[in-house]
């Protein structure tokens, strides 16, 4: 896959918000978003929401499923204007928002059928994907441009901070047995031991 230069971020920024528009315009929207918010265990996670400071999921989920929306409609855009260039499309994120995009793209079906109504690609490969972000990056200037607003920090966390904080949740969560940011714990639930 060769990656183009990326468009610029203000014709980036003008079809994000057209394609968002269209999104939120659609005959299952309201599903799609109710349907994202329905089931918050099966989209937790050890590092992306928990990074949020005082993360509340009941007060967070409606704001991080519009940044989630924001950010797959601004990779859209970039995707449709490079070409069909995956890599370029594949924008730096904060890791709350990118975690929410998870979620969202789990309602597949209803996912693909606003796309196609839309007239649009969603983007989102796990094997491109960098929680790089950064206050002025390429990312944050198709933001701006797309949605008149900065990103809010509170969802926006840099690269260097979510480093910070990705240290304090390994230091805790080890310290009650969960290992490697939850891909392993010494919880035994009073079982035996495996062999």
């Amino acid at each position: 896959m060769t990656v183009t230069t990326q468009p610029d971020p203000v014709a980036v920024g003008r079809r994000a918000a057209e394609i968002l528009a269209g999104i939120k315009g659609d005959e299952e929207f309201e599903r799609l978003e109710e349907s994202t918010k329905l089931y918050p265990d099966c989209w937790a996670s050890y590092t992306g929401y928990p990074i949020i400071a005082q993360w509340n999921e009941p007060v967070d989920k409606h704001p991080l499923f519009v940044e989630g929306l924001r950010l797959l409609a601004l990779k859209a855009a970039v995707y449709e204007l490079s070409g069909g260039d995956e890599a370029s499309a594949e924008l730096l994120a904060s890791a709350p928002v990118d975690e929410m995009v998870h979620a969202i793209l789990a309602q597949y079906t209803v996912a693909n059928r606003i796309q196609d109504r839309v007239g649009m690609k969603f983007v989102h490969m796990t094997d491109t994907e960098r929680w790089g972000y950064n206050a002025g990056d390429y990312t944050h200037q198709c933001y701006t441009a797309a949605f008149g607003a900065e990103p809010p920090e509170r969802y926006w966390i840099g690269k260097a901070e979510t480093a910070r904080r990705l240290a304090v949740l390994r230091e805790r969560y080890d310290s009650i047995g969960i290992r490697d940011m939850g891909k392993s714990h010494n919880i035994d639930f009073g079982l035996p031991a495996l062999v």
